[in-house]
């Protein structure tokens, strides 16, 4: 039994030298002109080189610093590089016959650059289109495939651990992907074959290919068709290039689709789910999702596709979108519609935020439905959204509007009670990536009458409104008497009359600052309604009765003669001597 395993172990021993020196007798770096030849042939591009080592054990060729031209009208430095690479090879050819029969190539550590020029074609466009070239030619006497690009098939492909740069050439801004990982099976550039990929996002996030490509199009290898299903998770907006990071605007998005290319049309069908949305400067992270059920069809060629009519959800709040986008240098300029109707208000208050709205605090929606009208224009980092919003039958819980505009001393004493009932709110609004501007705002409150105006909402949430209160008439007529018993007041003095005003109520100008979190409300009698003032002015007892009304709020005392003067003549009625 011993000598059995005494003869065992030097088989063993024997074997284990010949793996060890097999390597140094076949001078596998002789083969490096042949395979390169071939691959460049293959690809259509300069494929260099370096040393070439054998793992007998590993059945494999090791290749070091690995290098694929770019085309020279991208890019002068490599599409390409890579510092080792496995090449799979069958050992008895290689041993008996010294001939190359790849089965499997394995690169690790790619770096891919990957590049788009005004036009909208990409730099790997190019790749096989000399060999399908060379394949329109005689072949030659000798007799050798000028179909090497058919020719060529590989059981496995993988590239392990790599990074893609995606740009433009027009453009020094670059988006880094990492962790690439890839695998394909029965590779040949005549046939489809399965490919499985996936990659990481900048800052985190993962997207992630499956399915079947090919046959590679030898015109323009980006026209290659597909079959596949894309998969993404939280992958962050600002970093990806389709929002401004440098406003602060973002989000998370997952998306679950299947993409099929065909003849140079792609088609795409699933849903996109954005978390912690934010769309304009100023804004903060939506509580909630936004779900895009989204069917697109997209020309490869030209760069342009449709959107189809598809849906956007928030909670129960459902909106139709439909347009078209083009691919114009980092990012895709859109022209696209939004609109819905009757959508629950309390599902959108917790996307408000992406806008920069916040209910006031201490208050939240709990009625009402939105109605919308909105066009979106611009690239997709710098859009632009101009429409009109409407908010019906609302109900703002907690919000005492009384309370708030008691600084405005027209409208001091005004009840409107804890919660503020809203009839309608309407606007036109513009909004871009550094705020909001809201025209012809017109808002109905039963408890106080209707408000107009417009105004802004800047990056920082700073608000800038004018707006003109009509006091309705009843409420007038209730707090005057209510001013009057309690021996006259500031209410009493400005708004009597106030039954008799045309329109049922009387104009009182004011401005909101602050923030929409926590709105203030000012007096404005010199702004931009003095005119509107001017003509209601016999509803409060002349310009005099007004002005004097409005000082008496202001303080009174001695300086309630000069102020009086002033807003006399400001609402033009003679100015008083000193």
């Amino acid at each position: 039994m011993s000598r059995t395993l005494k003869w065992i172990g030097i088989a063993i021993l024997g074997v284990i030298v010949i793996l060890l020196v097999v390597p140094f007798l076949i001078p596998v770096n002789k083969f490096r002109p042949t395979i390169e030849a071939k691959a460049s042939q293959a690809l259509g591009r300069k494929v260099q080189l370096g040393d070439l080592s054998l793992s007998i054990l590993g059945g494999s060729l090791g290749i070091d610093n690995l290098s694929i031209s770019d085309d020279p009208k991208f890019n002068s430095e490599p599409f390409l590089t890579a510092k080792k690479v496995k090449v799979g090879v069958e050992l008895i050819p290689l041993i008996f016959s010294q001939q190359v029969n790849v089965t499997e190539v394995t690169i690790e550590n790619p770096q891919v650059m990957m590049l788009k020029d005004p036009s909208g074609k990409w730099n790997f466009s190019s790749i096989g289109g000399s060999s399908a070239r060379a394949e329109k030619k005689p072949a030659p006497s000798s007799g050798s495939s000028s179909n090497m690009a058919e020719s060529v098939s590989i059981k496995k492909l993988a590239l392990e651990d790599g990074q893609i740069t995606l740009g433009n050439t027009n453009s020094k801004k670059r988006t880094v992907y990492t962790k690439v990982n890839l695998t394909a099976s029965d590779v040949s550039m005549g046939s489809n074959f399965p490919v499985d990929f996936s990659m990481e996002g900048p800052n985190g996030g993962t997207m992630k290919i499956a399915g079947k490509v090919g046959p590679v199009d030898p015109q323009d290898a980006a026209l290659t068709p597909q079959d596949v299903k894309l998969t993404a998770s939280n992958l962050n907006l600002g970093a990806t290039g389709f929002l401004d990071p440098s406003l602060g605007l973002g989000g998370l998005v997952d998306v679950d689709a299947n993409l099929v290319s065909r003849n140079g049309e792609m088609t795409t069908k699933g849903q996109a789910k954005i978390s912690k949305a934010v769309l304009v400067a100023g804004g903060s992270p939506a509580g909630v999702p936004a779900i895009i059920n989204f069917d697109t069809r997209y020309d490869l060629a030209k760069g342009e596709g449709v959107l189809n009519p598809s849906t956007l959800n928030i909670g129960n709040a459902k909106a139709h979108l439909s347009g078209t986008y083009k691919s114009e240098g980092d990012a895709f300029v859109v022209d696209m519609k939004i609109s819905g109707e009757g959508m629950p208000a309390t599902d959108l208050e917790s996307f408000l935020p992406a806008l920069a709205i916040n209910v006031p605090q201490g208050s939240r929606l709990t009625a009402g439905t939105l109605s919308t009208n909105l066009h979106v224009t611009g690239p997709t980092d710098k859009l632009v959204t101009e429409g009109n919003i409407g908010l019906f039958n609302g109900k703002l819980s907690g919000f005492d509007l009384g309370q708030k505009m008691s600084g405005v001393a027209a409208l001091a004493g005004i009840k409107t009670g804890q919660d503020l009932v809203i009839e309608k709110m309407t606007s036109n609004v513009h909004m871009s990536t550094t705020g909001i501007r809201a025209d012809n705002f017109n808002m109905v409150v039963p408890s106080l009458g209707s408000v107009v105006g417009g105004g802004t909402l800047d990056a920082k949430n700073n608000m800038n409104f004018k707006m003109v209160a009509t006091v309705n008439s009843s409420v007038v007529s209730a707090v005057s008497t209510a001013a009057s018993s309690a021996g006259g007041g500031v209410v009493g003095q400005v708004l009597g009359g106030g039954a008799n005003c045309k329109g049922g109520g009387v104009k009182v100008p004011f401005q909101i600052h602050g923030t929409t979190a926590n709105p203030q409300f000012a007096p404005d009698v010199g702004g931009a309604a003095a005119s509107m003032l001017k003509s209601e002015l016999s509803c409060a007892g002349g310009a005099s009765n007004l002005a004097q009304g409005l000082a008496g709020a202001a303080g009174g005392g001695g300086g309630t003669a000069n102020t009086v003067n002033q807003l006399t003549g400001l609402l033009g009625g003679k100015k008083k001597k000193p």
